[in-house]
């Protein structure tokens, strides 16, 4: 029940926090924070990670709606069956992530993003994260971890 909790969590967490940005910051509004190492703007990504298949909007639509399906069929298989906790985080992460960023893809029309990281490497620098892509890597990172 725990790992379903975490799961509402997240998804109403980052809704709130990409309709804060939608509503509070312009596309050319940046506010630095964390001693200069973080960069909150609002950025509207219209593909998936680094705009890609920007070009292909259904078949992205598509492919997010067949994933996080895939995901909460996994998801509800494992929450009711004993042990593999970090699968189940895993899961939650993972799917937390892909039910925010797909229902953007289809409601919004792109994904909202909202910091990125100082370096000092200019390209990385660039690129334009949310929580829910966050979620998704380290989920992605605890399922193949609870495999092993």
């Amino acid at each position: 029940m725990i790992f379903f909790i975490f799961l509402i969590f997240l998804i109403t967490g980052e809704f709130y926090l990409k309709n804060y940005f939608e509503t509070n910051y312009t596309k050319e509004q940046k506010q630095q924070c964390f001693f200069g190492k973080i960069l909150l703007r609002k950025y509207h990504n219209y593909g998936a990670f680094l705009n890609f298949m920007e070009k292909k909007k259904k078949f992205l639509h598509f492919i997010s709606l067949l994933f996080t399906l895939i995901i909460s069929l996994l998801f509800l298989f494992t929450l009711f069956h004993r042990g593999n906790k970090l699968l189940k985080l895993g899961l939650t992460l993972l799917l937390g992530g892909a039910f925010s960023n797909t229902y953007d893809r289809l409601f919004r029309g792109y994904v909202v993003d909202y910091f990125s990281f100082s370096t000092p490497f200019p390209k990385f620098n660039r690129i334009v994260f949310n929580l829910s892509d966050f979620c998704i890597i380290i989920g992605s990172l605890l399922l193949v971890v609870s495999e092993h």
